[in-house]
């Protein structure tokens, strides 16, 4: 799949650089103490569990960018589907380089591949209907690039990146600002003052909170923590006005459900936060 527009080369090697001066430090002195300069090996990623792979893509990025001369082939690609003792890719040329990058290859797949799995597990509960499903900001920070790159690879959409490039009103917000209307009102202020160009969204409770939304003409209302007969009358009150997002406890078995009364996404934060990593190992090719 095509790399998403926030994975950006920039981004990714900033994330890189960062993880690499976290593990090694002044030196992977294990290694550095026990394999000869010279040395060249190989070595194969195992799959050791059935999964929806991801972070492949990354792996060669992370191999190439501590060791341009590594030589890496690919066998299964992100978002294709892995069994146990599948080999996803090997990777070729200095002992030092492999053993040295090995961990965070492995840190960054295995969490990925349980991102991709769980994504991918609860989208195919959403077929045949017209509703997305979205992750959310409930991130591990400073690894957000990888998470939600791993739900796109699942089959999942993203949701806004970040606080950056998408308003949205959530009740602390409103209730800060004394109503929906206020707080609306001082958004769209803002974004014509600053010539910005983003949607607004709306957190609304109850039915009465939707009825003032849908006033205020913001481009997206989402349903917190609403049951699914308080969501099917919210969704027909919109009609079609703006988009409708249902949030808030959301679990595996509701999707269908919840598809069903015409919300056009169902955000889950549980798909990065509650995602397990899947069994990955590097070996030696002997």
């Amino acid at each position: 799949m095509k790399r998403p527009s926030y994975a950006t080369d920039k981004a990714l090697k900033t994330f890189i650089k960062n993880a690499l001066e976290e593990d090694i430090q002044d030196g992977d002195h294990s290694t550095l103490s026990t394999i000869p300069a010279d040395l060249k090996q190989s070595a194969k990623l195992l799959v050791k569990q059935d999964c929806i792979l991801a972070g492949v893509e990354l792996a060669e990025i992370i191999f190439k960018t501590f060791d341009k001369n590594l030589k890496v082939e690919v066998f299964i690609k992100d978002g294709a589907a892995a069994k146990v003792g599948d080999v996803a890719l090997t990777v070729t040329g200095s002992a030092r380089s492999i053993l040295s990058t090995e961990r965070l290859i492995l840190n960054c797949m295995q969490r990925m591949s349980g991102i991709a799995t769980l994504t991918y597990d609860w989208d195919s509960r959403l077929v045949g209907s017209k509703t997305k499903l979205l992750d959310t900001r409930k991130t591990t920070p400073n690894f957000r690039v990888c998470e939600k790159w791993a739900v796109a690879i699942g089959g999942g959409t993203n949701h806004r990146y970040g606080l950056y490039d998408m308003i949205m009103l959530k009740d602390n917000h409103i209730d800060y600002n004394g109503s929906i209307t206020n707080a609306v009102k001082m958004a769209k202020d803002y974004v014509k003052k600053n010539k910005k160009k983003l949607k607004i969204e709306v957190e609304t409770r109850n039915l009465e909170e939707v009825k003032e939304a849908i006033k205020a003409k913001v481009d997206r209302i989402m349903l917190d923590n609403m049951n699914v007969s308080m969501m099917k009358q919210a969704v027909e009150m919109i009609n079609g006005s703006c988009e409708s997002e249902a949030s808030g406890g959301i679990t595996r078995d509701m999707l269908k459900e919840i598809a069903a009364t015409g919300v056009t996404y169902i955000s889950a934060g549980a798909l990065t936060h509650s995602a397990e990593n899947i069994d990955l190992s590097l070996k030696a090719v002997k």
